[in-house]
């Protein structure tokens, strides 16, 4: 363990010199922090495809006392636009150990999103980290694709549109970049999509879908942080709920949106 201190692009460059000499570094610090070292990761790491882990922490609004300044909602659109990243975004605790080890043994540049303290529980029973995507509640009407923290609270906006005869599907896309293209044909088969995350509406999952579904008809639509930078507040969830991304607001987006269509 190597405390660097604040210091994050000497951090990078550090991490760059000790694979090149065959180890395995994993970086760690606020995501908003390690954008300060977004050249060193594009021009030392991604461009010489160096075996370095990236593990970010307090992404999205979770760091909620600190304001926006500490709050970071560009990451995934920043990490996924340099060639050679993947990008990858864990539901919870245990999909984090499992993801984070299949990082590790897995050759290339990798960059991990993770929240702060508040992780609803998603998987009990283990998560593979092998498919991109996992599917963990079956619906046929409307897919709800998700990633993070909206993964759990997707499930309960589930049990909400389910009291309104509509039954969702929600899939955790836990790697972004690259995403699996079987996706495709899950999108094609439903033929309505909602994408749920807690980055901005630019650049992020929601993006990523609609580039992957743009020739292919699917009606979609992008839940997210709306151009905007994020605030401060003393209750994480209260603002969360200010962004709409609680889980009722999400589900009122999404019964806006299906009233719409249909």
């Amino acid at each position: 363990f190597f405390n660097i201190g604040i210091s994050e692009q000497d951090m990078v460059g550090i991490a760059a010199g000790m694979a090149i000499e065959g180890f395995i570094p994993v970086v760690s610090t606020f995501s908003m922090f390690i954008l300060r070292a977004w050249e060193q990761i594009r021009n030392t790491i991604a461009r010489n495809n160096l075996n370095v882990k990236i593990v970010t922490t307090h992404a999205g609004l979770s760091s909620f006392s600190d304001g926006s300044s500490h709050q970071c909602l560009e990451d995934i659109a920043l990490m996924r636009v340099i060639p050679n990243m993947e990008v990858i975004v864990p539901a919870d605790a245990t999909a984090t150990k499992v993801l984070l080890e299949d990082m590790v043994i897995k050759q290339g540049p990798c960059y991990m999103r993770i929240g702060r303290d508040f992780a609803p529980v998603v998987y009990e029973d283990g998560c593979s980290g092998k498919t991109g995507f996992r599917i963990v509640a079956e619906g046929e009407d409307i897919a709800l694709l998700a990633c993070g923290l909206m993964v759990p609270f997707s499930l309960r906006v589930r049990e909400i549109l389910k009291k309104q005869g509509i039954n969702a599907c929600v899939v955790d896309v836990y790697r972004i970049k690259p995403l699996n293209r079987r996706l495709v044909s899950l999108c094609e088969r439903i033929g309505c999509v909602v994408t749920v995350e807690e980055h901005s509406v630019i650049g992020g999952l929601g993006s990523a879908i609609c580039e992957l579904l743009s020739e292919k008809g699917v009606r979609i639509k992008i839940i997210g942080v709306n151009d905007r930078f994020g605030e401060s507040s003393l209750a994480y969830l209260s603002l969360l709920k200010k962004f709409e991304l609680d889980v009722k607001s999400i589900a009122r987006r999404i019964l806006d949106f299906w009233r719409m269509i249909k």
